[in-house]
This record gives structure tokens, C-alpha cells and sequence, in this order.
């Protein structure tokens, strides 16, 4: 996948002073970047001026609760969203960065097959993915554009309901609490129970342990 430039710090003027007119703006946020374990996941909407949502912020500052519920609105009342991801593969082979952008590519990709149409595309961090229609970058932009407030609410929640699904079958790491972040807790699971198939074998930690693992039955002696 080609490496995704950033934008110049007037990017965003430039590129808002050429679109004439936005009907359609799409806010587009990912989820997951840190973590040891599971995809990172991204997505795309545009929301319906004419059904206001109350509460839209950045998904960290909100707690779980308030998120599950903002979750439910946005899917009822914007116009269109879509949620994608990429995988643990697809991250330990082409990393983190290309991943998050494949994701939010994917999920921009999605809300068009669905029939909505950006007219302008704003991407929460400081570099684009590749889309077919205007994008720019927008920095804290999960703090100031509803749209990508919105957008990281539905990418956090999806994310972190695929974690506490993976609880479900490996319940001795603490999917339920950490969702894949490095935490103590789970950093000690790993040592202690070693990598699953959905820790990310690129990221440093997972990484030590597998090498670790491979060294210890190397030194085993035959039966």
C-alpha cells in the first residue's frame, strides 16, 4: 500500500476554499492504533443536519456507557455510516500507520456503496487515506468536527465489542477491561499464557514473547 503523505498546515483551507458547496461532509475516525491485540478499526459518517445528535465528542473523553448511547443514535439519525477494519494480519504485514489508513479508506469506500457521497471528506489526525473524493486532515479533529466526533464514537464502540466478544473465548487475559491496550494486567497474561492467534506479532511486547517461546523449544530436548 503506498505511503500516505501528510498535509501541509494550509491544507485544509485551501482544500475547504475549493469545495464549494458541502452537503455532504464525512467525518472518518479510527480505533485501536495502541493496542496489542485485534484489528483497528475506522469509520465513516455523515451526519442529518436536520436530526441534531446532543453529547457528539471526542469517544476518549466519554464513558462507556454514554458511548453505547451516542453509538445507537448516530446509527439512527445520520444520514449514512459505515464501520470496517483491518486485520491483525493486515497490520503486522503492512503496519499499524497503512492499516489505520486501509481501514478508514474501507469505511469511506462503504458509506459511498451505500449511496451517500461525500462532498468532502475530514480525517481526524494530520495524514489522509486515499479516497476518491476531497479529503484533508483535521488535528484533535474528533474534539471540533461533529461529523468525526461521531465517526470515533462508532469506531471505539465496534472495536470494543469485538474485544469483549474475543473475553469470551480466551478469559484469562482480560479483553473485558483492557480491550488489547497494553496494561499491566494484560501484559502479565501474556507472559504468563503467551500470544493468542489475535495479538498483533509486529508490536514489540507480543513480539518478545513469541521469540521467547521459539527459544524455549528450540532448547527442549527430543523425545
Amino acid at each position: 500500500m503506498p505511503r500516505a503523505k501528510g498535509p501541509s498546515p494550509q491544507m485544509g483551507l485551501e482544500l475547504t476554499q475549493t469545495v464549494a458547496v458541502v452537503r455532504h461532509l464525512c467525518g472518518v475516525d479510527e480505533a485501536g492504533r495502541g493496542p496489542l491485540a485485534g484489528p483497528v478499526y475506522a469509520a465513516a459518517v455523515v451526519l442529518d443536519p436536520a436530526r441534531q445528535i446532543r453529547g457528539l465528542a471526542d469517544s476518549k473523553i466519554l464513558t462507556a456507557e454514554k458511548r453505547e448511547v451516542l453509538f445507537e443514535r448516530i446509527c439512527e439519525r445520520a444520514l449514512g455510516w459505515h464501520i470496517s477494519f483491518a486485520t491483525v494480519e493486515e497490520i503486522d504485514s503492512i503496519n499499524i500507520l497503512h492499516a489505520s489508513m486501509l481501514a478508514m479508506q474501507r469505511a469511506v469506500q462503504g458509506l459511498a456503496a451505500k449511496g451517500v457521497i461525500p462532498d468532502l471528506v475530514q480525517v481526524d489526525g494530520n495524514r489522509c487515506p486515499q479516497v476518491a473524493f476531497p479529503v484533508e486532515a483535521i488535528v484533535k479533529g474528533d474534539a471540533k468536527v461533529r461529523a468525526i466526533s461521531a465517526a470515533s464514537i462508532l469506531a471505539k464502540v465496534a472495536r470494543d465489542r469485538e474485544l469483549h466478544a474475543l473475553h469470551q473465548q480466551y478469559p484469562e487475559y482480560g479483553f473485558d477491561s483492557h480491550v488489547g491496550y497494553p496494561t499491566p494486567q494484560h501484559l502479565a497474561a501474556l507472559d504468563q499464557f503467551g500470544a493468542t492467534p489475535h495479538h498483533r506479532r509486529s508490536f514489540a511486547p507480543v513480539r518478545i514473547v513469541l521469540d521467547r517461546a521459539a527459544m524455549v523449544a528450540q532448547e527442549a530436548p527430543p523425545f
